[in-house]
């Protein structure tokens, strides 16, 4: 048996088969969708039974009626009428075409539309098959078609072919390459190229073919046609270029421009990427009003496409680029960074920077009673510790020698509280080197102790190295003096100068030690001992 629930219109609004439940309401997900403000969004639950259909109310406000009765669970027979809010629906029974039925059920019944024109779906792009050995009519557009209508459909099913082929190009000079190629493919053209914008909004050739021989460097897009191009965002046709006052220029008549056209390549917002410039050498008057009509089209979707391939690449090379800066910066700073990798050059500049440095104590003699693995995973244990403390309070890893860590704060980019970000992060390295040790300890593993130094100064930050392989670092007596303060410091103390004892905000607790003697230093240096302490429970 098949029951539907017909509305006023006569036509069914939905077939109700056995073995499954049915939603009604608002929501376009249901089997009944109802787009009418009395229906509750979830309004009802039909099943199909034996007696009829099955109409549960799911607690609406507006109820539900099954022969101008509300109801919350009853069962509506054929002939009966079902309400939902105020939408009325009728229960007939189907079961005397069943052929439909099962048709519809499976979701095969005829549609009931006006059909237009049947198009079938288009697989690759195929744009060869758009195109007639030579051009038809004024036009240069290799594209046949025996009325205007059958011409037009070409060009958009061309069209829609050159948006498949230039939405595969992610790589720019790839895409480049491809629009110039469908360009010849395309249109009867001697010479077609691509200008760029570079620095000061200047056209760059980017690429260029010609069918003609002219050599490379004696071709110059004249720049009186992409100067009108560009600055009043217009695409161009132009029939004689050498008697066309627009364009009477020099570099018109030494190219032997005859016929062109030029288009600019709009990205959002009508910024300027670029021009696609086509022309012929030959002849004058050789191009169309549907010439330029479909050029503009195409560097429409070339520039769609190149925007496209642009963000791409940005994305990928900032992704490269993060993930090597977040080996050595702080999350927030590397990603500051990143988007700002232009920026980063050869070089540097001095600045005013926190060093820190710990120091694994003894770790020589340690490491000769443990195996190469054992060392490796003691080893990466601690240094993910200690690092994930430099990036949470903001500073840079510059490095690691053998079984230290050197770490920086105020550079690459500087904070007003570097000097107690260092200092609090000096304290965190201690204690949680303590709670690493009573981890170890309860598994009989080789517990650890580290001496750290930190020291304030002007030294020179920046990369240093070549062009295949840069290291940001800074140089100078502070970082010597942060060094010799590591070495000074013993197992679970943290040392720091008297500069950055002055320069800290918020100071912890300190001990004043004699003046260190250390190696570089002509007079002892005033060094503070940090009384950290346990962590407050």
């Amino acid at each position: 048996m098949f029951l539907a629930l017909v509305d006023a219109t006569g036509n069914p609004s939905v077939l109700l088969a056995a073995g499954r439940t049915y939603s009604v309401g608002r929501a376009v997900t249901c089997d009944l969708a109802i787009q009418d403000p009395t229906v509750s969004r979830n309004h009802a639950e039909l099943e199909l039974v034996a007696a009829g259909v099955r109409v549960r109310d799911l607690g609406t406000t507006n109820g539900t009626f099954l022969n101008g009765e509300r109801i919350l669970d009853a069962v509506a027979t054929p002939g009966s009428r079902v309400a939902f809010g105020k939408v009325s629906f009728a229960v007939r029974d189907e079961t005397e075409t069943p052929s439909e039925s099962q048709a519809e059920l499976a979701g095969e019944a005829p549609l009931d539309a006006t059909i237009l024109r049947q198009v079938k779906v288009r697989g690759p792009a195929d744009i060869a098959a758009q195109l007639s050995d030579l051009p038809q009519g004024a036009s240069l557009l290799r594209i046949g078609g025996s009325s205007r209508e059958d011409r037009q459909a070409r060009k958009l099913a061309l069209l829609l072919d050159v948006g498949k082929e230039l939405s595969q190009q992610p790589e720019i000079d790839r895409l480049l390459d491809k629009v110039v190629g469908l360009t010849f493919q395309v249109m009867n053209v001697d010479r077609v190229t691509i200008l760029m914008t570079g620095e000061g909004d200047e056209l760059v050739p980017r690429i260029w073919r010609s069918r003609v021989d002219v050599p490379s460097g004696n071709w110059r897009v004249p720049r009186s046609i992409t100067r009108k191009v560009v600055s009043e965002r217009v695409a161009l046709l132009i029939d004689n270029a050498a008697s066309d006052h627009r364009f009477q220029g020099g570099s018109v008549l030494l190219q032997r421009v005859q016929s062109a056209l030029c288009a600019p390549l709009l990205g959002k917002q009508g910024a300027v990427l670029g021009v696609l410039y086509v022309d012929n050498l030959g002849a004058t008057h050789s191009f169309s009003e549907e010439d330029l009509e479909f050029l503009t089209a195409f560097s429409g979707m070339a520039a769609v496409a190149l925007e496209n391939s642009q963000l791409i690449e940005r994305v990928r090379r900032e992704a490269v680029v993060l993930s090597n800066f977040q080996r050595y910066f702080a999350p927030d700073l590397a990603h500051q960074i990143a988007g700002h990798e232009e920026e980063i050059q050869l070089g540097g500049a001095k600045r005013r920077v926190v060093v820190l440095f710990s120091d694994i104590r003894g770790f020589t003699s340690i490491s000769e009673r443990m195996s190469p693995e054992e060392i490796a995973s003691l080893l990466n244990r601690y240094f993910t510790e200690m690092v994930e403390i430099v990036f949470e309070h903001g500073g840079t890893l510059d490095k690691f020698i053998g079984d230290a860590v050197m770490a920086l704060w105020g550079a690459p980019m500087a904070r007003e509280d570097d000097a107690d970000r260092a200092t609090r992060a000096g304290v965190e390295m201690q204690r949680a080197l303590a709670r690493l040790n009573q981890e170890w300890k309860l598994d009989g593993r080789q517990e650890l102790a580290i001496g750290i130094g930190i020291n304030v100064g002007e030294v020179f930050a920046g990369n240093i190295g070549s062009n295949r392989r840069l290291e940001y670092t800074v140089i100078g007596d502070a970082v010597n003096t942060a060094s010799r303060l590591c070495s000074e410091a013993g197992p679970g103390e943290i040392l720091i100068s008297a500069p950055l004892y002055a320069a800290l905000g918020s100071p912890p607790p300190v001990s004043s030690l004699s003046p260190m003697p250390l190696k570089g230093k002509a007079q002892p240096v005033p060094v503070y001992r940090v009384e950290w302490g346990p962590e407050a429970p």
